[in-house]
């Protein structure tokens, strides 16, 4: 296997770990509001600030080199736009207060994410 073969096996294996990783996001999110709301517990780790912006740090970084490379190797803008304005979103849940605006900002950035790893994942096959 040459070089050039590998990058994008690790273009794929960085789309899925970003799949993997705006699920786990969904679920905390979804956790933080039943936890904190219904019972109160946990209401410093799950809402800590810090948390969510690693969180976008990571996204940002998973999103733009799997994203970015395989624009690169497809030529397909609809992964890349779709990503971008996913992590847009979770960028703006970053500038709202903790809260039911926060959760569907998050939910949307996230679920966005996932959706352009996908069709990056899709596109990808189709090449």
């Amino acid at each position: 296997m040459t070089a050039p073969d590998s990058l994008p096996r690790s273009s794929q294996r960085l789309d899925q770990l970003g799949i993997g990783l705006a699920g786990l996001c969904a679920v905390h999110c979804l956790l933080a509001v039943i936890l904190v709301a219904g019972m109160g517990v946990g209401s410093h780790f799950l809402l800590a600030p810090e948390l969510h912006r690693y969180g976008l740090v990571i996204a940002l970084i998973i999103a733009g080199a799997a994203i970015g490379w395989g624009a690169v190797k497809h030529r397909r803008a609809a992964p890349f736009l779709v990503a971008m304005m996913g992590l847009g979103f979770m960028g703006g849940a970053l500038a709202v207060p903790h809260g039911e605006d926060e959760f569907v900002l998050t939910l949307i950035g996230v679920s966005l994410v996932a959706l352009g790893h996908f069709l990056n994942l899709r596109a990808a096959r189709r090449r």
